[in-house]
């Protein structure tokens, strides 16, 4: 018998940001943001209307004000650490807070 195919799925459902502004955080602490109008399983984006989001030469890990626009661009899956909408996020129960709780608890005792 043949063994099974595996299908790599996304480990992220961008479906719902699709033509909406998002801010993109690669590895290497580069920012953009941009509309996203395409995304595979790896996570591969391609942003419209993209800026980079210049960083401040003193501390790296912090933007500035400047911008430089790039208009359509492809941030590389393997590089994408987060991907967040641009007009803010909602906030999510954390789902370890229960457990860390219990651990809590048990040390205690």
């Amino acid at each position: 018998t043949a063994p099974m195919a595996r299908h790599a799925q996304s480990i992220l459902d961008l479906e719902p940001h699709m033509n909406k502004a998002v801010r993109v955080k690669c590895v290497g602490g580069r920012e953009f943001t941009g509309v996203l109008k395409g995304f595979d399983k790896l996570l591969n984006l391609v942003l419209d209307d993209a800026v980079e989001l210049m960083r401040d030469p003193e501390d790296t890990d912090c933007t500035t004000s400047a911008s430089r626009p790039l208009g359509i661009m492809v941030c590389r899956g393997p590089s994408v650490m987060a991907v967040a909408p641009n007009d803010g996020y909602d906030a999510i129960a954390n789902p370890f807070e229960d457990a860390e709780e219990d651990e809590e608890e048990g040390d205690a005792e």
